[in-house]
């Protein structure tokens, strides 16, 4: 570890690695979207060292893991390119442009298709893989902001400029708009795909619409706005986080009701839950004071915190719930947590297991297994 790194962290926050036996790490790899950098780092969860930076043609925002296949994808929305990397040999293989800027892409839950959210012209492209050939294409009512698919649908916010829409993906055309007059930005379908969840954080209101009719199921009055969102694995607990306040709101979708509000960390705003046999947690990070809290999700009780870097942002766990990931915008590394060290304490302190220099802003990351 470079000598700057190991200086930015806190005296608090001894590394595990640094006085315990080697950890057995993950089978595989992250791969981290540097922003910045105009690349993506492939660390070696293994060894907990960068493998290889692959350098892309843009500053990448967005990355999505294959569901079956050694590919990941990263989009460059300025010059309106999804690059895509094989994960088994580390190296960029090709680059759809869409000569236009793009704002989001998601995956079809089989892998076979990539949807692209794309301005001026405002429009849903349809991407087929793996041979990359443009399918529908779908006109929007105005700028888009944010959109979800599933289960052959697709969800597309316009924040104060229109309601939201659905669109039925096969037949290639919006059947309805989302009933309400809420400034909606983030839309997320629940888990099992009949209902989608829309956040108003000028409103601080959770609005939950139904699938297809688009009526409204309920709606939410929260205490904070719901800008940071996180989904439990099961998707039964959705945790919200707003900008500028300290608490945390906890929901239940399929109950449709907010089941506490609590104080929690310094401002909130990355979180990833990790499931193990003996309890939930809920990791949040604090970009303000470069920590993470973490939560115990049965009491809702904070546990502990871990000091990890400058700016953390992003956060996930790897598939086997061992290790969180944290991406430190401003100090360009990788914060790894492992679960097992976490215990209870009279001062409320976790180890941090390690910090990996992955480059400048990292932004996102997806994890695949070799």
């Amino acid at each position: 570890m470079h000598r700057r790194h190991f200086l930015s962290i806190p005296a608090a926050a001894c590394l595990e690695s640094c006085s315990k036996p080697k950890v057995s790490g993950f089978p595989g790899y992250a791969f981290v979207a540097n922003q910045e950098g105009k690349a993506v780092a492939a660390v070696d969860l293994s060894a907990f060292a960068v493998a290889r930076h692959i350098p892309l043609d843009g500053r990448p925002t967005e990355i999505l893991a294959h569901p079956s296949e050694p590919k990941v994808y990263a989009l460059t929305p300025e010059n309106g390119s999804v690059h895509e990397i094989d994960s088994a040999n580390l190296k960029f293989s090709r680059r759809w442009k869409a000569n236009q800027p793009l704002t989001h892409i998601r995956l079809s839950s089989d892998g076979g298709i990539l949807w692209a959210l794309a301005i001026n012209p405002h429009r849903l492209i349809e991407v087929k893989l793996p041979d990359w050939k443009v399918g529908r294409s779908i006109p929007l009512p105005a700028v888009p902001v944010d959109f979800d698919v599933s289960n052959g649908y697709a969800v597309i916010s316009f924040g104060p400029a229109a309601r939201p829409v659905l669109i039925h993906l096969e037949q290639g055309k919006i059947i309805n708009q989302l009933a309400g007059a809420g400034q909606y930005s983030i839309v997320r379908f629940q888990s099992n795909g009949k209902a989608v969840m829309a956040g108003d954080p000028s409103n601080k209101l959770l609005t939950i619409f139904s699938v297809p009719d688009g009526g409204i199921y309920s709606h939410l009055q929260l205490a904070v706005r719901p800008d940071y969102w996180c989904f439990k694995n099961d998707g039964g607990q959705l945790f919200l986080a707003g900008e500028g306040s300290d608490t945390l709101a906890i929901v239940y979708p399929y109950r449709t009701e907010v089941a506490e509000t609590i104080l929690a960390g310094h401002a909130p705003r990355g979180m990833t839950t990790v499931t193990t046999p003996e309890v939930d947690y809920l990791f949040m990070a604090s970009p303000q004071t470069g920590d993470v809290t973490i939560m115990n999700i049965a009491t809702h009780k904070v546990i502990a915190v871990v000091a990890v870097g400058k700016n953390p942002g992003f956060l996930m766990a790897t598939p086997d719930n061992e290790f969180v990931l944290v991406l430190n915008q401003d100090s360009g590394d990788m914060a790894v947590i492992r679960v097992k060290s976490i215990t209870r304490n009279r001062a409320k302190l976790a180890p941090l297991f390690n910090l990996i220099p992955v480059g400048s802003k990292p932004v996102a990351a997806v994890v695949q297994r070799v």
